[in-house]
Order: structure tokens, then C-alpha cells, then sequence
């Protein structure tokens, strides 16, 4: 049976059903949202559609017009004719689900079961007659890459494999939910062991930004013995505020003595890594670090997965099939908001943290009774709300930080594997990149953010742990912090600890990096959209 040729006018009919806006040419925006008003499942993956407009576009100048349009549909209408009529082998016109078994087994080869031949069976016949005709396999096919040379074969790897079709026929979206949960899960991993690696850097950051002098702590603490014995307080609490004041007072005792038989020890690093070792020894570096990792858990995982998740909200409004492909400011946007998420997550653990690490590593409480209590004066303060307290610092440093971060790692890797698959003369997605390197740049990134970022930093650590035993100080906010610490400390006062802390993040973002990319590489998760 004779099928029917196209005439120049149904290519212009077609044509015009594309140009939406009539002006005689197609970008691919238009193309895209075109083809998503003809229903067409090509509409849904950026890749093939992406096929499609560039086979459309002959001349490689990003727009099709009828000449482009009408060349296409030309050399694709004889392809797909001497496909039907090889499929058709009694030449009725019509190609039943027999037909269509015997191609798929016998000429592409493949083994499909029951379940997805009639789920792409079903997708040829909208008609729904239980037979496919011309029309409706060039309708189907007309919009459909040729990759590897069969439409046909796209078609079915598009629908059955690429939509996941269960043994019971139903589309199952448990692939791309343990792709999307394995990033969380990648990115949580990476940051426990990254940071327990580092908590040492991280409690003499600490320690440095919220020590002042011990003078301040003996003062505050002479006050609170003065206001307890005004008030009339219990025995109890005076004997305890009298407590904190002897143990102050010796701390100062200790350190002027110290100070004849130490001149060589200048620097307040080393004098904070003495005084921590002598008031606890190894322990005192891993004071806080359990809840740490309680903390830097959820933390890494938000970081990590919502920085993948928003990439691939980017890369669909972009018309990208590849997270790798996106433009640099929506990568850095990405990282950004991947931060922010992670640092509102847990927040107020980083607080109560905060505060457990500048109690008084002298004090009777120790361990969960420590946390506890520190837990309860927290709540005592101002309830729930105080467990934020300096959240709008800190997420306008988080922001910059995650997006020169995570941004950076993620654009000097991308041009890293292009230069390396030139180089090696495979494609970009058979690249890995020597795990030297990712240490190298993860070392990079990390410095450069936390350096830019560090005096917004030191100020919301400030304001998280402010009128502890360690850090004495009373802050009505942001700005109040600000002026207080300049004033008595000028401006190297806003930077102070900065060493230690890139002496963390350098093998701490490192590690992270290290680990991340070699457990996206272990699961098996790729920048691909699903």
C-alpha cells in the first residue's frame, strides 16, 4: 500500500504550528515551548530536544527557518517511509504489535518485555485503533532524534529505559530518588569525616575569636560576684560565681608566670594550643566535636544536595542536559543556595556549639550534662528564638562563602575535565580527575572563600557566643559587634583566628571534596538530568 508523500504546504502548516510568535523564525526557547504544546514526550528531555533543534538547524546558526525546516522534514520523511515499509512487510499500511515485536527483536536486536512493548506500542498509536498507521508513526517519529541510527531505537531508549519501567509496567521514579538522596548522602558522609579530621583547627579558631584578655573574664565574673551578693542569692550561687572568679584569677596567675620562662612563645595560636592542652590535654581539641558531627552531618548533606538539586533546576530553565554545562553565574547562584539551606538547617546546633566550647572546660559538668545545660540557659535567654541569634550574619556570609566555594570548585573542575578529555581524545564524561587534583582544588576554593568571608564570620561567632565565661561581651547586633570589636581591637581584630581556621579548611574542604566526588563516583551519580 502506497503511503502518501508531503507536500511543501503540509511542512508549512507544521511549520507554523512551531513558529508560536509568527516571526518567520525558531530560537530553541521557541522550539521548546512549542513542541511542549504539541504533547510530544520529546518535550520532556532537554537532550533530545536539543538533538532535534540542532538537526533541524542546518547552517549552525541557532535558528531554523523554513529553508532549514523544509530540508529536515525532506531527508527525514524518506527515512522514516523506508522504515514503515520495513516494518510493514505485507504492505497493509498498518503495523500491529507483531510487526512491531519482530523489529524490535529481530533487526535492533533488543529484548523488551511484554510490559514495556506495549508501553511504547501505546505511545505510536494515540489513536489507540491497536494498530500503528503512517501517520501516526511519522507524527511520533518526525520529532525524534536519529541517534545511532534509528529513530525507532531512540524511541524505545527514551521510553523504556530512560523512564524506568518496572516489571509491572509502572514508571518508577526510585532511580532518580536514590540519585537525588545519594548526593545528600554523599555530601553528609564527606563532611563528618572531613570535619573530625579537623576539629582541632576548629576549637583554636574558636577559642581565639571568642577569648578576649583574661582581665574581661576576671571583670565579668568580679559583677556577677558582686550582683549575686546584692541580690541576696543562695549560698549555692554565690559559691559558684566565687568559683568562677578564683578559676580566672588563677588562669591569670598562670599565665604571668609563664611569661619569663616563655618569651619565645609569642604568637596567640601557640599560646591558645598551650592553654588548651594544659586545661585538658588532647580531650580539650575535641571539646564540641561530637556534637560536630551531630551538626556538620545534616549540615554537608543540605550543602552538597541542595547545591546538585538547584543545579538541575537551573540547567532545565537554561535548556542544558548537563549540570556541567551551566552557565557560571547560575553555578555560583547554585553554591550559594546550597549554603544557605545547609546553614539554616542547623543553626542553632552551631550555637549550642559554640557555646559548649566556650564554657568553662574546667567546669564539674562534662559531656551530655554540659550540652544540656548549655541547652537550657540558651532557651532561659529568650527561648527558641535565641538558638538563631545572628542568623541573618551568618547566612549573608554564608551565601558568598558557599557560592565562591562551591562555584569555583565547580568551574575550574569543569574547564579541568574539557582540558583533559581534549587532551586524552575521549569524551568529557569518561574523565575523572587524579584525586591530587581535586585535593588541590578543593584546597583552592575552600581558602579563597573563607578568606573573603571571614570577618562576617568572626562576628556572628561573636554574637552566638557572647556572654559565655570565655566571652563575656553583650551585642544588640550586627552592627553593635562590629563597632565594639574595631574599638578594641582594630581592624586585624576582625581577622583574628583566620589562620587556624584556613590551616582548617584547607584539609578540610580537601577531604570533603576528596570524599564527595569518590562516593558520587562509587554511587554512580552523574551531572545528567534524569
Amino acid at each position: 500500500m502506497d503511503k502518501p508523500r508531503k507536500t511543501p504546504e503540509d511542512y508549512q502548516t507544521l511549520f507554523d504550528k512551531l513558529d508560536i510568535d509568527k516571526k518567520g523564525k525558531i530560537t530553541f526557547s521557541d522550539f521548546k515551548n512549542a513542541v511542549k504544546t504539541l504533547n510530544h514526550p520529546v518535550g520532556d528531555n532537554a537532550s533530545l530536544l536539543k538533538e532535534v533543534f540542532q538537526s533541524f538547524d542546518s547552517n549552525k546558526d541557532n535558528i531554523i527557518d523554513f529553508n532549514d525546516f523544509k530540508l529536515y522534514l525532506t531527508t527525514t520523511d524518506d527515512q522514516i517511509l523506508k522504515g514503515f515499509n520495513k516494518i510493514d512487510q505485507d504492505n497493509d499500511g498498518k503495523l500491529t504489535r507483531a510487526d512491531f515485536i519482530n523489529y524490535l527483536k529481530k533487526t535492533l536486536n533488543l529484548s523488551p518485555s511484554d510490559r514495556i512493548i506495549d508501553e511504547v506500542f501505546s505511545k505510536f498509536d494515540h489513536n489507540c485503533q491497536g494498530y500503528i498507521t503512517y501517520d501516526e508513526f511519522r507524527d511520533f517519529l518526525l520529532l525524534m532524534p536519529r541517534l545511532h541510527g534509528s529513530r525507532i531505537r531512540t524511541a524505545y531508549t527514551y521510553l523504556a529505559e530512560e523512564l524506568d519501567l518496572s516489571a509491572d509496567g509502572d514508571v518508577t521514579l526510585i532511580n532518580s530518588f536514590f540519585s537525588g538522596f545519594g548526593f545528600f548522602l554523599a555530601g553528609g558522609l564527606s563532611g563528618v569525616v572531613s570535619r573530625t579530621c579537623t576539629a582541632p583547627f576548629d576549637r583554636i579558631k574558636v577559642f581565639l575569636i571568642a577569648r578576649t584578655d583574661l582581665s574581661s573574664t576576671i571583670m565579668h565574673n568580679k559583677k556577677m560576684l558582686a550582683e549575686q551578693v546584692a541580690s541576696g542569692a543562695s549560698r549555692q550561687a554565690i559559691e559558684k560565681a566565687r568559683e568562677k572568679l578564683l578559676q580566672s584569677e588563677r588562669e591569670a596567675r598562670i599565665k604571668q608566670a609563664e611569661k619569663p620562662l616563655h618569651k619565645t612563645i609569642r604568637s596567640p595560636m601557640n599560646q591558645a594550643i598551650r592553654t588548651l592542652w594544659k586545661q585538658g590535654g588532647l580531650r580539650a581539641f575535641y571539646v564540641g566535636n561530637g556534637l560536630n558531627v551531630m551538626k556538620v552531618f545534616p549540615e554537608s548533606a543540605m550543602k552538597f544536595g541542595s547545591f546538585e538539586a538547584t543545579k538541575r533546576i537551573f540547567a532545565r530553565i537554561e535548556g542544558v542536559d548537563d549540570t556541567s554545562k551551566l552557565s557560571k553565574v547560575s553555578t555560583y547562584l547554585a553554591g550559594g543556595m546550597g549554603g544557605v539551606a545547609a546553614q539554616f538547617t542547623v543553626y542553632p546546633i552551631d550555637t549550642l556549639k559554640f557555646r559548649v566550647q566556650c564554657s568553662n572546660i574546667d567546669s564539674k559538668l562534662k559531656g551530655n550534662a554540659l550540652l544540656i545545660d548549655q541547652a537550657k540557659q540558651i532557651y532561659k535567654e529568650g527561648g527558641l528564638r535565641m538558638f538563631y541569634r545572628g542568623i541573618f550574619v551568618g547566612l549573608s556570609g554564608m551565601f558568598p562563602y558557599a557560592a565562591l566555594d562551591l562555584g569555583t570548585f565547580s568551574t575550574i573542575k569543569t574547564l579541568l575535565v574539557k582540558r583533559e578529555a581534549k587532551k586524552l581524545g575521549i569524551s568529557e564524561e569518561n574523565v575523572r580527575l587524579p584525586n591530587y587534583m581535586v585535593l588541590s582544588l578543593g584546597a583552592i576554593s575552600g581558602t579563597f572563600g573563607a578568606t573573603v568571608v571571614y570577618p562576617i564570620n568572626l562576628l556572628r561567632t561573636r554574637l552566638q557566643a557572647q556572654g559565655t565565661y570565655a566571652h563575656p561581651y553583650k551585642y544588640k547586633g550586627f552592627k553593635d559587634v562590629f563597632q565594639k570589636t574595631v574599638a578594641r581591637e582594630g581592624i586585624p581584630g576582625l581577622f583574628k583566628g583566620l589562620v587556624p581556621n584556613l590551616a582548617k579548611v584547607a584539609p578540610a574542604v580537601s577531604i570533603s571534596y576528596f570524599m564527595y566526588e569518590n562516593l558520587k563516583n562509587l554511587m554512580g551519580l552523574d551531572n545528567k538530568l534524569d
